[in-house]
């Protein structure tokens, strides 16, 4: 992670455990591919979503903000990131990042140390084609969020990464439920109101990184179309629909 993205999630961190709400169904999926791991290493931790609480949990997280919001009783956490593990060579069975790795300095060097300490690896990331074709807020709002994440290591990066070194990789959706309860930026694909909310967007770092008038005007935009029932108009298929595929995916890395 950078030091402009430090300060970025220092920036929007205080209502981070609030709005980011691990979701049932996400968690289910995780913790089913994370398989018969005894230990993990959670990088890029933030106030500690998806962290199974059966196993033996250690966290990595580079922001003092989202560190003191991890709750009681939760996995002991480390300061640190991702291209510095300080762990020993396969201190874990398995290493997880969760929506983290768009935000390392250096993405391979943070995945070969995540394989470094772990025998296998899961990763949820997505792919920024897909969401910025399918998703109506940034097709038709936002598209500067699309060009933007076209520039970051998503999927694309552990992708490449794996075939360079010739890993096993197995990528399943992440679908995602029309109630939602982690505020993720696709999180609220069916509640379009709730973007215009202020506390909702400041949890999510895709609109923290694009400038203040560029968000503020899409979302004067969509609150026009929300009052004039221009929104429900054009996306009647949307809210429709029980669960979206947005480009969310969730990669199993083996040797």
């Amino acid at each position: 992670m950078t030091t402009a993205d430090n300060a970025i999630y220092d920036a929007i961190g205080s209502g981070y455990a609030n709005n980011r709400i691990a979701d049932r169904r996400w968690a289910q999926q995780i913790h089913e591919a994370l398989g018969a791991a005894r230990s993990v290493l959670n990088v890029g931790a933030g106030s500690g979503s998806y962290e199974p609480d059966d196993l033996r949990v250690v966290a990595l997280e580079p922001s003092r903000k989202m560190i003191v919001q991890r709750p009681m009783g939760s996995a002991p956490v480390v300061q640190g990131v991702a291209e510095y593990l300080p762990f020993r060579d396969g201190a874990f069975d398995a290493g997880l990042a969760i929506l983290t790795t768009h935000h390392w300095l250096d993405p391979e060097r943070g995945l070969a140390e995540l394989c470094r300490v772990s025998h296998r690896q899961v990763v949820v990331t997505w792919d920024p084609d897909w969401f910025a074709t399918r998703f109506w807020l940034i097709r038709d709002y936002l598209p500067q969020v699309g060009e933007l994440e076209r520039t970051l290591p998503t999927l694309d990066a552990v992708t490449d990464f794996c075939a360079a070194r010739s890993l096993q990789l197995d990528v399943q959706p992440l679908l995602v439920p029309a109630d939602c309860t982690d505020g993720f930026f696709g999180g609220y694909w069916r509640r379009p109101h709730a973007y215009l909310d202020e506390d909702i967007r400041a949890s999510m770092s895709g609109l923290a990184l694009l400038d203040e008038g560029i968000v503020e005007r899409a979302m004067q935009a969509l609150r026009t179309d929300l009052e004039t029932g221009a929104w429900q108009r054009r996306y009647s298929d949307v809210v429709q629909l029980m669960q979206a595929d947005l480009g969310y995916r969730l990669l199993q890395i083996s040797r």
